[in-house]
């Protein structure tokens, strides 16, 4: 099989890895319904992002390592293949610990799936056309971001169970471990250098490298949590009902969608520091906004800026990085997954903020992580 012949027979069940990559962002709908279900309060709530983020940090290297042994397509299923196990098990068995548990197992299996599905895909797809698959495969992506939020509401509503989600989406992945492991592709072996830890830790030492490394670190410790925490702070503060709260992270994965589209655009026209340093005033701006809004309808929208604002940081931060360190790519690109690890911190002491203050303090938590944001563009707008 060669990149000429590849047909779409080879490119979908790829591309549908993708959208069980998306199923990590379920932490919110976890949390919210964790907490309802087992009246916990918001630390031990933001015990489940930790349980899933928290596993990039440590597995993203070790991961590449094994990749090179035993291939793409491999490490993808087993990937797949814990996400499934880590939906499922709870469906049957639903305790805080089991649920908490799953969790952990869902981010164990996303991080091997975020390790292996882009490059797998770049070799279904002709060198020619890989920047546009790999940006259609965060359209796919953010689908199953925006629609779990409706479809556990509907399950709530019709059945009077929101775990169904979690029932679909693990026999979602296994259909998607059966499909791929039928699908004949020929993977790309890598001749250069390999990534260690020692390597990447090392590079630590570089401010530039490690400040952006940082930027990482809080821009999705305020993807996750926003994803976490805005049903709370809707309900709590503006005194919003339950289901139309937790459909405002579906707001904000759409921003991010829309805004990932945009930000392709944009960028043919405007330099990737300048792109970095305006997303960094809105995403700031509109965090504050967020927090202060008198309004549910008001939140709402600018639930929705702040993903379309936020949605390039992580992409601009790699990609920056990159450039000016090309040699260093492989080490590059095991501390930025690493620091996907933010989305385990964050917002733990959003949560321990929220119950020793209350919940609009705990959003404070998020103001101090786009302040570094705004920091960071400006330090390498000047670099």
């Amino acid at each position: 099989m060669t990149k000429s012949k590849i047909s779409v027979k080879y490119i979908i069940p790829v591309l549908l890895s993708f959208f069980v990559m998306s199923f990590c962002d379920l932490v919110g709908i976890g949390v919210d319904n964790a907490k309802a279900d087992f009246n916990l309060n918001n630390t031990l709530a933001q015990l489940i992002p930790m349980a899933v983020f928290a596993w990039f940090f440590i597995l993203s290297v070790p991961v590449g390592i094994l990749q090179d042994r035993i291939g793409k397509r491999n490490m993808l299923n087993i990937g797949m293949l814990l996400t499934a196990l880590g939906l499922i098990v709870p469906f049957f068995m639903y305790s805080f610990p089991v649920l908490l548990g799953g969790f952990a197992m869902l981010g164990i299996g996303n991080t091997i799936i975020q390790v292996s599905a882009n490059p797998l895909l770049i070799d279904v797809v002709s060198a020619k056309r890989a920047s546009s698959f790999l940006s259609f495969s965060q359209f796919i992506k953010a689908i199953g971001s925006m629609v779990a939020p409706y479809l556990a509401t509907y399950f709530a509503l019709r059945f009077g169970d929101w775990k169904i989600l979690l029932l679909v989406f693990g026999g979602v992945s296994l259909l998607s471990v059966i499909w791929l492991h039928f699908t004949p592709i020929t993977e790309t072996l890598s001749k250069e250098k390999k990534a260690t830890i020692g390597s990447c830790l090392k590079l630590l030492g570089v401010g530039y490298i490690a400040l952006m490394v940082l930027g990482i670190f809080f821009v999705v410790g305020i993807d996750v949590g926003i994803n976490a925490a805005s049903g709370q702070f809707l309900m709590k503060k503006l005194g919003m009902d339950t289901e139309p709260a937790m459909h405002g992270r579906s707001l904000y994965f759409f921003g991010k969608m829309l805004g990932t589209f945009l930000g392709a655009l944009l960028l043919t026209r405007f330099s990737a520091r300048k792109f970095l340093l305006g997303s960094a005033v809105v995403t700031l701006i509109t965090i504050v906004a967020f927090i202060f809004s008198p309004l549910p309808v008001f939140a709402l929208a600018l639930i929705f800026s702040i993903g379309l604002g936020a949605s390039n940081i992580f992409p601009l931060i790699f990609s920056l990085t990159v450039e000016k360190y090309a040699d260093r790519a492989n080490e590059i690109s095991g501390l930025m997954i690493m620091a996907v690890a933010g989305g385990a911190f964050i917002p733990p002491v959003v949560g321990k903020v929220t119950d020793m203050l209350n919940v609009t303090a705990g959003m404070f938590v998020l103001i101090a992580c786009s302040v570094y944001l705004l920091f960071l563009a400006i330090y390498a707008l000047k670099k």
